[in-house]
């Protein structure tokens, strides 16, 4: 048990006086390092952990878990097929769509989009569009030329309900002035705003029958979109869809479209764990030379200690004490000041860019329009815990040294 002496004389001992002003600023030190190593352990990979969350979020928000295509072209008597589909375990709805990429003009400005044709039914049935519609709604979505686009793309082609976009399909059709692309006006109906740039830049929504139109597919779409209860469980699903279809299909589900995607994520979110505990390690170290010097200061006291009949374990209790105060402070410093972070990043980045007039978060770049940040109880207790184990392994060797200290020695020339 550790006396309440121990605790005095440790305490007392982290009070430098203006002669040991070094090993109080040392101290200090270690203490600032151990806070920010901490918060910085927990605010990183929980960016990381937000960002994967938000960006597999918007993924399958406008994507279905996966995607089933026909061996050779385009799938016919989709519907008989949707129907299948559904009726597998695990699946919620398969939704017939019509994919093709195209160029977009309006007010002279040209640029690459895609075009996803579906059911106004089926749009319906998307939060991440319905729910962030602007200036629209989708009771208008039918008919030949209605069409519903991205808000980065319209601001960028200075769009707004009621204009009029040109699409110009690759696909060509024979005219009396010869072989021209496929071309028609569409009438702007709303626009949508998902968070997720390349989505927001790119995406055109068009009635399934206006697709079918557009890109001439006569009764046929690109594939069928399936969503099911689990994504994580698509690797049981895939076999039963398979059997289910009765037919030669292709599918392919969001890890393989998104796996280098995720791995890239996974990799550098591990990689930032093991450079930023680096930090911690050297405030560790901060520690120790701390002790050190502290040890070496007070080595008449100790020996005065010793000779009025301090044990060793006493002495090497006070030192202990002084070392895991510094390391304990500042591990539940970091705590609190990562979790606030955590809980204030996007108030303090849009505070950070007015300070600086930087974009720090470029959604070009980073996919998303906002920095997430998601914290995980595990991530935060293991890096509490490696903040305090750190402390108290620092602490041994400094304490060790103090109670080896021989009061002969250390008397001889007082």
């Amino acid at each position: 048990m550790i006396s309440t002496f121990e605790w005095m004389l440790a305490f007392r001992y982290l009070r430098a006086r203006r002669e040991e002003g070094l090993i109080s600023i040392i101290a200090l030190f270690s203490l600032l390092g151990i806070m920010i190593g901490v918060a910085t352990l927990i605010i990183v990979p929980a960016v990381m952990n937000g960002f994967k969350a938000e960006l597999l979020g918007r993924i399958l928000g406008l994507n279905g878990h996966a995607v089933v295509y026909a061996q050779q072209g385009e799938l016919a008597a989709y519907d008989v097929l949707s129907q299948r589909l559904v009726a597998v375990e695990g699946v919620v709805r398969a939704t017939p769509i019509v994919e093709g990429q195209v160029m977009v003009i309006a007010n002279q400005v040209a640029r690459g989009a895609l075009v996803r044709g579906l059911r106004a039914e089926d749009l319906a049935l998307n939060p991440l569009v319905t729910g962030n519609l602007r200036g629209g709604n989708l009771k208008a979505f039918r008919g030949p030329d209605a069409i519903i686009v991205g808000s980065r793309m319209a601001e960028r082609l200075r769009l707004a309900p009621g204009s009029k976009l040109r699409l110009i399909s690759p696909q060509v059709q024979s005219t009396v002035i010869g072989t021209l692309p496929r071309q028609r006006t569409y009438e702007v109906l709303a626009t949508f705003e998902s968070g997720m740039f390349e989505y927001d830049s790119t995406f055109i929504f068009m009635p399934l029958d206006a697709a079918q139109a557009f890109f001439n597919l006569d009764q046929t779409v690109t594939a069928l979109e399936v969503l099911t209860t689990d994504p994580r469980r698509i690797d049981i699903v895939r076999p039963r869809l398979f059997a289910a279809a009765a037919a030669p299909i292709r599918i392919t589900d969001w890890r393989q479209v998104n796996s280098h995607l995720f791995n890239a994520v996974e990799v550098e979110r591990n990689v930032m764990f093991l450079i930023l505990t680096l930090i911690v390690i050297v405030a560790a170290f901060n520690i120790i030379s701390s002790l050190t010097m502290l040890v070496k200061e007070k080595g008449r006291s100790i020996a005065i200690l010793r000779t009025m009949g301090a044990t060793r374990g006493m002495i090497m209790r006070v030192f202990f004490i002084a070392g895991a105060s510094i390391g304990v402070v500042g591990t539940v410093l970091g705590f609190l000041a990562g979790l606030g972070f955590c809980n204030n990043i996007e108030t303090i980045r849009r505070w950070l860019e007015g300070l600086t007039n930087t974009d720090l978060f470029a959604a070009e770049i980073y996919f998303l329009s906002k920095l997430p940040a998601k914290v995980e109880t595990l991530d935060v207790v293991l890096v509490f815990s490696l903040g305090l184990a750190l402390s108290f392994l620092a602490t041994i060797y400094p304490s060790w040294r103090a109670s080896r200290l021989d009061p002969v020695e250390a008397l001889r020339y007082e």
